[in-house]
Parts: C-alpha cells; structure tokens; sequence
C-alpha cells in the first residue's frame, strides 16, 4: 500500500484531520466578523481568508509546550493552533473585558497571550520580527531548549525592522523562524510594485540563512518546511526564512474596497486553489474524510462559532475606570 504524504512526514490521520478543522474554523470565524461587521455589530476585521493553510502548517510544526509566537494581524489561525478559542476571538471582535491580548483596549489582530508564549504585537507593522529576534537572543543566551517563529506579509519584508531582524539573526546565529505570508497585495500594491526580484526567499542568503519557498496553499509543504527549520534551530544551526505564497480572498480588512486595485475576475481564480478546497479533497482522496464526517464537521463548528459570537456579545465591556491601567506607572 502506498504511504501517503502525511504519513510520509510523520502525521496521523488525526493530525490532518485535526489541521483541517483549524483551518475550517478559522474560515468561519472570519467570515462571521465579517458579517457583524456589516451589520454594524464590530467595528473592524483583518481576514486570514485564503491564508489558512500557511498558518496551521507551521503552528503544527513547532511544540505548542515551550516554542514561542510572534504573530501578525492576519494570523488566527496560528492563534487557534496555539490555544486560543473561537470565543477568544469573538471577545477580541466585540472588545469585551475578557478577551485574553488586551482585555478589550486593542483592535482586532493585536494578539499576545502569555498562557501561550504568544507575545503581545505591537501597532507597527514588521516590529514583531525584531521581537522574536529578541526572544531566540534570550535563550540561547540563557541555553534554552525553544525556537520562536515570527510571521510577517511580504509587504514587511520591504521595511528596515525586517532586514535588521535578520541580520542579527544571522550574525548571531539565533533559534529563530522568519515565515513570510506572502498574500500577493500590500494593502492595495501589488507584488510587482513591491519587491524587486519577486522573491522575499531569495533575501535570505544576503543574511546567512536559507531562504525556502513553498506553496502556501499546502499546510502539508508549509508542515515540512517549518519542520525542518526547527530542527535546524535546535540543533544550534541558526535562523530560517521561509516564503509561503498564497493570496488574500479578501480586501485588505473591512475599511478597505479592494475593487479599485484589482480584478475580482483574479480573485475568482484564486478561490479556485483555496487551501481549504484542496485540503478537503486531499483528505477525502487518502479516506479520512467522506461528504458525511466533512458536513457533520461543517455543524459541528458552525455550532462553535454561533455559541462563541452569542456568548462575546453579551459579555461585559471593561470598566471605564480602568481605562489607564497598564498605560501610565502607577
């Protein structure tokens, strides 16, 4: 019999499964903020549509028990993979007083959560680099056993935090992940317009370190690729970049009309290659899942996000009077 690729990188049928329906809940979590936000219930969306795949294959490559995050806004499902809940992310939406990155006081995408090694973004784009840098400085320094990853658009890859971020990785040869989500659009610039060379990947080697492409749409390609980048983190081998490309299903968030720079008839042909659309059909071709198990899974989360959203928008929005608490010193 045939091994199949999971198999052949080392993951069960319950693992795959299990990727699978991260990545669908993800999707349906966007795509109900986006409906609350159209009905003038939330204020703001990010989306992670159409970047799913690259998410969850590099969360289920690192140990969820002592490897640390440095996410960026797109990245839910990298959060759900490490622990966050789908009513985390209600809460986050409605900025209710529960919700774990800022109890309530930051937009939606500024994740942090120290249950999870997850360290708190700050507004800036392309900053999160410099800390994960920060962070794989810190235990090599105190000879930890733990990669940090940090995941970045390409857009970031054009700022100077990104080029600091791996130059001192690479001087220093520190345990540390770069994950460019290359979603093809900078807001509303396309990659032509942004990226002399075309290539984020090929950066790598002017900083000492690998620099891997992989087909972002593939949370099996991403699995193996990130795999490997924290073998070699760990064994002392220094740092990695790796460039997963995909495309934003998407505007850039829910302020955005990405008409004006783009034609739907190229996002119509994305939809075509959704991770999602070729991840179910890979599982379903391999036998783990049938058109029964895939819609009682489809209920099944849409049951999840329905008690999420109805819990986040009852809950209790933060008290006024701790308006400046963490803010000022006190």
């Amino acid at each position: 019999m045939e091994t199949s690729r999971h198999e052949a990188l080392g993951l069960s049928d319950d693992q795959v499964l299990e990727m699978y329906r991260t990545m669908l809940l993800a999707r349906k979590i966007d795509e109900r903020m986006w409906l609350l936000n159209r009905a003038g219930k939330i204020p703001f969306v990010i989306s992670c549509q159409g970047q799913e795949a690259t998410q969850v294959g590099a969360a289920f490559a690192l140990d969820r028990e002592k490897d640390w995050l440095c996410p960026y806004y797109r990245d839910l499902g990298m959060m759900l993979v490490f622990g966050q809940t789908a009513k985390d992310q209600m809460l986050s939406a409605f900025a209710r007083a529960e919700e774990p990155n800022s109890a309530g006081r930051q937009m939606p995408g500024h994740y942090g959560d120290k249950r999870f090694r997850v360290i708190s973004g700050s507004s800036p784009v392309t900053t999160q680099l410099l800390h994960a840098v920060g962070v794989a400085l810190a235990g090599k320094m105190e000879k930890k056993d733990f990669v940090s990853l940090t995941s970045f658009g390409e857009g970031s890859s054009n700022q100077g935090d990104f080029h600091e971020g791996l130059n001192f990785a690479g001087v220093h040869n520190l345990p540390v992940i770069f994950m460019c989500e290359n979603n093809k659009y900078a807001i509303s610039v396309p990659i032509e317009k942004q990226l002399a060379g075309g290539s984020v990947a090929a950066r790598g080697q002017g900083y000492g370190m690998p620099g891997i492409s992989v087909d972002g749409n593939d949370p099996l390609e991403v699995y193996e690729a990130v795999r490997d980048a924290a073998a070699r983190a760990r064994k002392g081998e220094g740092p990695t970049l790796i460039e997963a490309t995909a495309y934003r299903l998407v505007p850039h968030s829910s302020d955005d009309d990405d008409r004006t720079y783009r034609e739907m008839g190229e996002v119509e042909e994305a939809r075509k290659k959704d991770s999602l659309v070729q991840f179910k059909k890979y599982l379903e071709d391999v036998g783990i899942l049938s058109t029964e198990s895939g819609a009682e899974l489809e209920r099944e989360i849409g049951h999840i996000v329905d008690e999420a959203t109805e819990y986040a928008e009852q809950a209790p929005y933060p008290d006024p009077s701790e308006t400046y608490t963490h803010v000022y010193a006190e």
